[in-house]
């Protein structure tokens, strides 16, 4: 018996060393940890149950049938973070170059099978150097089969792909499917045709960094949620990410303890607002300022920058949070603030975690650019994600709510459930000045009855009083007052049930 125990720890010591010491070191080189430390930094200590540690492939061509390692390049198991289940699957570039091969993708598919029924969030750590090339349409079929499985398990679980090596080819699909993606800048990638075939095809220049490296897909493209310094600090922001959310589409959000009080007002916010409506003012202060402990969770940070998305807590509780940024095109609706915003608002509708939308919109960024790029469809996307949403939403606007992006911005007429106003906000078709030129083109000639009627108009409608006597506003608050009034109306809404039309998926507007 004992013969055949040593046996067994002699195969599980070999299959953990994957491609081998020299391969590990070479890793290491590279600033990179091993798919095996990557899990055990990623989920709690001593929880992390693997399966098919031994799985080899079954290809027999060009030689492969004498070269099998254990594992086939990836690992697979569950683990916990923070005491909640997980599943995890972790590519090794240490063997076969991480390469995807079809034993490698049923291993993929089979974790994510059991994420599933079991109701649990699937971390995956992409470390490829593509589909394996000796196995052809295998390994072709292999991704498409992971790209099925992500697709089902869209909405019903939460999926978060992290890239820490090479992504390219059609293995950038299975990640653009998921949740959420966080890169690892100078070591990790992510395109659809690398720099040769770019140069081949189109003539052009351009390194692997620059075509589709953590700055670009980050900054540029907006295909990437994060970027981190190493792998470390990446996994790191993984396990905060995962505090936010619930294990499934059934689960509500989780809840921790909190220190911060529901009911503290911040008189600093009173001031938040310039005298001068022209001028800006950072976003992020009267976040921070209002959910608990001042702990926000941005997405997106760098794409998009005129408007906000991220998580936090209220109570304790999850919400999400979308905001305009007065210090970026004055907070103006473009085409990629839109679909950032819209995929974030569909995020926490499937996940049952109440939206928090903070507006001082001055309408949508005007343009050619704009028009050409589909500023139509990419607003309808916006407009789309808050009316089709059931969770609890709540909507204050702090300063500007103008035209179509007061209604796209969570307005009441999309289902809003409490919409807010501070005294400085201002809800019209557009600005005071720009509405009297039009209003009033006439007399554009004299001077002085312009900027009467400008004072006229910005009297009557440059504040949230007409939208109140309409019930479009539920209450005109203090600044200083938010969060009480969030947390209050939070818990009014803890129980709401809404539902849609029955369909089998709605078509939006992509």
């Amino acid at each position: 018996m004992q013969k055949i125990i040593d046996k067994l720890e002699e195969r599980r010591q070999s299959a953990m060393l994957g491609g081998g010491k020299k391969r590990i070191s070479s890793q290491h080189d590279k600033g990179k940890l091993t798919a095996r430390e990557r899990v055990e930094l990623l989920v709690d200590i001593d929880s992390f149950e693997e399966y098919d540690m031994f799985k080899e492939h079954r290809s027999i061509d060009f030689g492969m049938e004498k070269n099998k390692i254990a594992g086939d390049g990836v690992v697979i198991g569950s683990g916990t973070v923070n005491g909640r289940l997980i599943f995890v699957y972790s590519q090794d570039f240490t063997v076969f170059g991480g390469s995807l091969s079809e034993t490698h993708a049923e291993k993929i598919c089979k974790i994510m099978d059991m994420a599933m029924k079991n109701g649990a969030p699937v971390i995956g750590i992409n470390d490829s150097g593509g589909a394996r090339i000796q196995e052809g349409v295998s390994a072709l079929a292999g991704y498409a089969e992971v790209f099925q499985a992500n697709i089902l398990a869209s909405g019903v679980i939460p999926q978060i792909s992290l890239i820490m090596g090479p992504c390219a080819g059609g293995a950038v699909y299975s990640p653009a499917i998921t949740d959420f993606i966080f890169m690892v800048k100078d070591s990790s990638y992510m395109f659809v045709t690398g720099p040769d075939v770019v140069k081949t095809v189109t003539n052009e220049v351009v390194t692997q960094e620059e075509l589709g490296g953590a700055n670009t897909h980050t900054v540029k493209s907006g295909v990437a949620d994060n970027a981190y310094n190493n792998d470390i600090e990446a996994i790191k922001q993984t396990r905060r990410l995962i505090d936010f959310m619930p294990l499934n589409n059934k689960e509500k959000p989780p809840k921790r303890k909190v220190f911060d009080q529901h009911n503290r007002e911040e008189k600093s916010l009173d001031n938040l607002i310039p005298i001068n409506h022209n001028h800006p003012y950072d976003m992020h202060e009267l976040i921070r300022k209002t959910v608990d402990e001042g702990d926000f969770f941005e997405i997106q940070p760098s794409f998009a920058k005129n408007i906000i998305i991220g998580f936090a807590r209220i109570e304790g509780s999850a919400v999400g949070i979308v905001a305009n940024q007065p210090m970026v095109l004055a907070g103006c609706l473009d085409n990629d603030a839109s679909r950032k915003a819209a995929r974030f608002v569909r995020y926490c509708d499937c996940f049952n975690i109440p939206i928090i939308t903070f507006v001082d919109v001055p309408g949508f960024l005007p343009g050619t650019a704009q028009e050409y790029g589909g500023v139509i469809k990419h607003g309808a996307k916006l407009l789309f994600a808050y009316g089709e949403a059931t969770v609890p939403k709540i909507t204050v606007i702090t300063r500007k709510a103008y035209g179509g992006a007061y209604d796209v911005m969570a307005s009441k007429h999309l289902r809003g459930d409490l919409n807010f106003a501070w005294p400085t906000a201002e809800i019209a078709v557009m600005g005071a000045e720009g509405a009297v030129k039009i209003i009033f083109r006439d007399e554009a000639k004299h001077p002085e009855k312009i900027a009467k009627k400008t004072k006229e108009y910005s009297d009557k409608f440059a504040n949230p009083f007409v939208a109140a006597r309409r019930g479009y506003i539920d209450d005109v608050i203090m600044p200083h007052a938010t969060r009480r009034r969030l947390s209050s109306g939070l818990r009014m809404l803890k129980n709401k049930e809404l539902k849609n039309p029955w369909k089998k998926h709605d078509n939006i507007p992509l």
